[in-house]
């Protein structure tokens, strides 16, 4: 299981393994307002990493860490033939309740399970104690019915669409993260934020030249997308497909190092300034030796020298149509002669109005 230190700037460091319950929902902080400040497996290190950033950034440090808690997360509820108690008050029981979110209990009722959906209920039908402020309590049979009712629409979990054959080693990373409550527990924004951060690793892997870290950083990007993919209620080996029933067909060549597909549109005129533009391209490969991508990465031209090239483009461009507007001014001098000569060897008498083909006809 991973584990995240986050920060709320102002308010707090703490830790979680599920972000989007803790943070999000729990606190009512979007992704935007937070930061990942470390994340682990291990969670002795990131308890003992918690308290280090909670004194080292001046914010209050809890009194017991978190691997402790993390040991005791599950509470010791009071079942009844008619109720089940919390030992907390309500204002504290949501927060207990997203720490067992995936814990199951079984009363006269039937059995009951703790997740966002039930949490919701809950809070909303959750009494306090008459005996003890300290304890809430919620009625079985209330929940049983609302549960029953639910089944089938918010909490029945929809279909895994697949329409390829589940590959084995997909089959494995599915059930491996079944095994720890990944699909039970977590969500799409957590495995997002997964994500990004194995892009991060792959990326520093690259840019360091490390094989073995690139494809650790790879196979784990896969292993999070194919959970991301399950969440989303879809198998990756249907994602993979479709991707390639899209891009099998597709037709187009390498420029700059990147496979750029052939352009969709119809349009002629359109056609024939992209090949214009890719010619134009091959030439300027052929002249300098390297491409436009290539001076950027090599660092022989900055933004600066870039926009020197096109303010002197420009400049040239202005010239082009000066001379151009002469050229077309002279073209309209020499009209307008061959005009008045036709006019002085056939008089006034409107031959000159005559089309050139009609001339020749005549």
């Amino acid at each position: 299981m991973m584990y995240y230190i986050y920060h709320i700037p102002g308010k707090k460091i703490g830790v979680t393994c599920d972000l989007n319950n803790r943070v999000t929902v729990q606190q009512g902080y979007s992704p935007d307002e937070y930061d990942i400040l470390d994340s682990s497996e291990d969670i002795d290190y990131i308890s003992s990493k918690e308290i280090e950033l909670q004194r080292e950034w001046g914010y209050r440090v809890d009194m017991v860490p978190y691997r402790n808690l993390k040991q005791n997360k599950n509470m010791n509820i009071n079942v009844t033939e008619q109720t089940t108690t919390f030992p907390c008050p309500v204002d504290k029981l949501k927060g207990r309740l997203f720490d067992m979110v995936g814990f199951k209990w079984k009363t006269d009722h039937g059995e009951f399970l703790i997740d966002p959906h039930a949490i919701t209920w809950i809070m909303d039908n959750v009494k306090t104690s008459m005996f003890n402020p300290d304890r809430s309590y919620i009625y079985n049979k209330a929940f049983a019915v609302w549960t029953e009712n639910a089944v089938g629409t918010v909490r029945q979990p929809k279909a895994v669409k697949c329409s390829k054959k589940p590959l084995k080693m997909f089959e494995n990373i599915r059930q491996w993260a079944e095994e720890r409550g990944i699909y039970a527990k977590g969500d799409t924004k957590t495995q997002l934020i997964k994500l990004q951060e194995e892009m991060g690793e792959l990326a520093k892997a690259t840019l360091e030249g490390d094989q073995p870290e690139i494809e650790d950083a790879i196979g784990d990007m896969v292993v999070v997308l194919t959970n991301l993919a399950h969440l989303n209620n879809v198998h990756i080996e249907t994602c993979i497909a479709n991707a390639y029933n899209v891009i099998a067909k597709r037709k187009g060549k390498m420029i700059n190092g990147t496979f750029v597909k052939n352009a969709d549109t119809k349009d002629k005129i359109v056609q024939a300034v992209l090949r214009k533009m890719d010619n134009r391209s091959i030439e300027g490969q052929k002249k300098y030796g390297q491409t436009m991508q290539n001076e950027i990465e090599t660092g022989k031209k900055d933004l600066y020298t870039f926009l020197t090239d096109v303010q002197e483009e420009i400049m040239d461009a202005l010239l082009y149509i000066e001379s151009a507007k002469r050229c077309l001014t002279d073209e309209i001098e020499e009209a307008m002669l061959k005009r008045m000569d036709i006019i002085g060897q056939n008089g006034n008498d409107g031959l000159h109005y005559i089309d050139v083909q009609d001339e020749k006809e005549l």
